[in-house]
């Protein structure tokens, strides 16, 4: 079965038509940059366009950088403050014509590898985190999802985690793999002496780059990378949304 997930972000929008019962893209990963403030009319006109060009016409996930429940954005993570109270689906699904099942970014990179990727055999509180423009948490206990963790927003040295650890700011302060790495470090320490996880899985962006920082982690964890990478968002918002809307999918491509 096919669906279009897509996977909202703070430097690119992201969308791909996904066979949801094995996780590959049925087409290539189209990416368009995120409009410049991001603010809530431009980044629905830049899913639109994803939508078209994909020529996709159906039901969709949606991956967004915010605390949702029930479709509303509860939180703006380097997004434009104004999505805060916004049905964020509604607009989405305004825009395209169809439903689009919303939910928080990291939660949908962490169905993906859950169901398909890095945990699938792994039970026990499970811990992914995806390394990019800020920190995404994703947290599972025995496979079913504790929705919008939002840890990458605890704080560290009087500054939230991602302000000081994210591949945004290595990037930006043109840190050496070892002088991030201890940043990192820092914060799984933190965040393990709060949750205790059995298992943490590294996704993002950062997580390509998963052999030039492993060796610098101290934390007593098992950590691995995400085998979906960066492509687990859109994977995760395509199965969530062919769970959401299952009476829609007749029809659509299965093959």
């Amino acid at each position: 079965m096919h669906i279009l997930g897509l996977d909202v972000g703070g430097s690119g929008i992201k969308g791909a038509i996904i066979d949801v019962t094995t996780g590959a893209l049925v087409t290539p990963r189209h990416r368009i940059p995120t409009p410049e403030g991001a603010e809530p009319a431009a980044v629905a006109t830049t899913v639109a366009h994803i939508i078209h060009d994909l020529n996709w016409s159906g039901p969709v996930g949606c991956g967004f950088p915010a605390v949702i429940k029930a479709g509303v954005a509860h939180t703006a993570a380097n997004i434009a403050p104004s999505w805060v109270g916004l049905d964020v689906a509604r607009l989405f699904s305004e825009v395209i014509g169809h439903p689009v099942l919303v939910l928080n970014d990291a939660d949908a990179a962490g169905i993906a590898e859950m169901r398909l990727g890095a945990g699938r055999s792994h039970s026990g509180l499970v811990l992914l985190i995806t390394i990019g423009t800020g920190l995404g948490t994703a947290l599972f206990m025995n496979g079913q999802l504790v929705p919008n963790t939002e840890l990458g927003h605890i704080e560290i040295r009087g500054k939230e985690a991602e302000l000081r650890a994210s591949e945004a700011v290595r990037d930006a302060k043109h840190l050496s793999w070892s002088d991030w790495a201890k940043r990192f470090d820092e914060y799984l320490h933190r965040v393990s002496a709060l949750i205790w996880p059995d298992l943490i899985i590294l996704g993002g962006g950062g997580s390509r780059s998963y052999e030039k920082f492993a060796h610098h982690l101290t934390v007593g964890v098992e950590i691995v990378p995400a085998q979906l990478r960066n492509e687990a968002g859109m994977i995760g918002a395509a199965l969530a949304a062919a769970e959401a809307y299952p009476e829609l999918l007749t029809g659509i491509e299965t093959e």
